[in-house]
């Protein structure tokens, strides 16, 4: 589904990363984990399509098709959803409305008729309830007075709406309590299928106690250093990162 090779990209002239392959088939889980400076959510831009990243070297592509020189709205369009670290608030609009209009304009693109409201209003149910979101809360101004949580389940619930082949979160379990987690983690296990694949980026193997990974990367210096399965993340949370710096040096 998504295939990355030698990587290279940069901001504002310094290099983020330094050659960085990865390839996450239909189906699969990968967690991406590594020290700050490493290049985690600078990979999840880039992937989005995000505009003040400069790739210098390398490819993207999903499904086959190279997606590098795609706008990110675009790149939303072809199915990739990046769930943001600390989400932007829209004052005056609805849960409900900004989640309409995202449906019907990826529709649009795709050449679709919009979608019939009595199958919009069955959708947002059918999803809300997955999700355990409470009716009310769709009716709210998008993020504004949003705690960290509802912050966050509000993506997972845009996810689940938008059903994207790639779903890209961002250290989603930044400043969750433990309950917000385990909603969140719930959500993203409800949407997993054969069809669509997730990356989760995060600095804590807590969250992967949630959603178990089928394979797990540590990102070191712009690039993945070291493959494994979900025991890596737990040899991380007791060792830290400074045993794979001084793998890599030796």
């Amino acid at each position: 589904m998504l295939k990355i090779e030698n990587l290279h990209a940069e901001v504002e002239e310094k290099a983020i990363l330094k050659g960085l392959s990865l390839e996450v088939k239909a189906g699969e889980v990968h967690a991406i984990m590594g020290p700050n400076g490493a290049g985690k959510s600078t990979l999840a831009s880039i992937v989005a399509g995000k505009e003040e990243y400069e790739v210098t070297e390398g490819s993207i592509e999903l499904d086959g098709e190279d997606i590098s020189e795609l706008a990110p709205e675009e790149r939303a369009h072809e199915g990739v959803f990046l769930s943001f670290q600390y989400p932007v608030e829209i004052p005056g609009v609805t849960v409900t409305n900004f989640i309409k209009t995202a449906i019907n304009e990826s529709r649009k693109a795709r050449g679709l008729e919009e979608m019939p409201a009595k199958d919009m209003l069955k959708k947002i149910r059918e999803k809300s309830e997955l999700l355990e979101i409470d009716r009310k809360f769709l009716s709210r101004s998008l993020n504004e007075g949003f705690s960290g949580g509802e912050k966050k389940r509000n993506e997972i619930f845009q996810m689940a709406m938008l059903e994207p082949k790639l779903a890209i979160l961002d250290e989603t379990d930044s400043g969750l309590d433990i309950d917000a987690l385990r909603i969140v983690a719930n959500g993203v296990n409800k949407l997993k299928s054969k069809d669509n694949a997730v990356i989760v980026i995060t600095h804590y193997q807590r969250l992967l106690d949630y959603i178990v990974p089928d394979f797990v990367h540590v990102l070191h210096d712009g690039k993945i250093v070291k493959t494994g399965d979900a025991s890596l993340a737990l040899e991380l949370e007791k060792k830290g990162y400074d045993w794979i710096k001084e793998e890599v040096m030796s």
